[in-house]
């Protein structure tokens, strides 16, 4: 049951664990408390006396600021993502893929789960492009041990393009592309090569651009941003 009010885009699968247990969801009219309640497709469920339907699809680009935490409830207190929709009357928005705490930019959300799996699932491929900040002087050789691949805690990290954007004394900034996401991917990547990350910034999801949209603001993708995504 949790399960399918998820995929409804009404709540995600631990809220909807949490309101089963309360007693708050209702079956073709009867309580039912275990989230793991089968359904079949066609029983109406109501919370807390409404119905449960599937909401509306929706598709969203959020420009993370730096600091905030890509989850629902944080148990330390921090600022979250869903703190910068509030008052904006949405339905439950999953976020499609993430980003750590110390990186920012292009970030999506939506209740459609079917199109999110397309974007984050390793077998799509759909691309994901930075810029990224590291301490140092990274050069060809960099470049190219980047897009051969290094060994970290026994997985094979690289990167599908990079590209050197501009160098100062002390730092440079690269374009890096992945077409797979591992746990701070582009982070331990370079640490294997000797070099401290001080800004990622997710620039692009497939063909969708972060572009003017302002730090801590969202918008609504088109219909055809989402087709193209779909697409992939």
């Amino acid at each position: 049951m949790a399960r399918v009010l998820s995929k409804r885009g009404i709540c995600s699968r631990s809220q909807g664990e949490k309101l089963a247990r309360e007693g708050r969801v209702r079956v073709d009219g009867k309580i039912v408390r275990d989230p793991e309640f089968p359904i079949a497709g066609h029983e109406r469920i109501d919370i807390d006396g409404a119905s449960a339907a599937t909401a509306a699809s929706i598709y969203i680009a959020m420009n993370k600021p730096r600091g905030v935490v890509v989850t629902a409830a944080d148990e330390r207190g921090r600022d979250t993502v869903y703190s910068l929709l509030e008052g904006a009357g949405l339905p439950w928005l999953s976020p499609v893929g993430r980003l750590d705490k110390a990186s920012e930019g292009l970030l999506l959300l939506s209740n459609d789960t079917v199109w999110a799996a397309g974007i984050t699932e390793p077998a799509t491929h759909v691309p994901k492009t930075y810029h990224v900040q590291v301490e140092g002087q990274p050069d060809e050789t960099t470049v190219a041990a980047m897009q051969e691949g290094v060994v970290d805690a026994g997985e094979t990290l690289r990167a599908t393009a990079v590209s050197l954007l501009r160098q100062g004394e002390r730092n440079a900034w690269l374009e890096v592309t992945l077409d797979e996401g591992r746990n701070r991917h582009i982070r331990r990547l370079l640490a294997a090569l000797g070099f401290d990350v001080r800004r990622l910034l997710r620039t692009a999801i497939g063909d969708l651009v972060l572009g003017e949209l302002a730090k801590g603001q969202w918008r609504h993708l088109t219909d055809a941003e989402v087709a193209a995504l779909r697409r992939r």
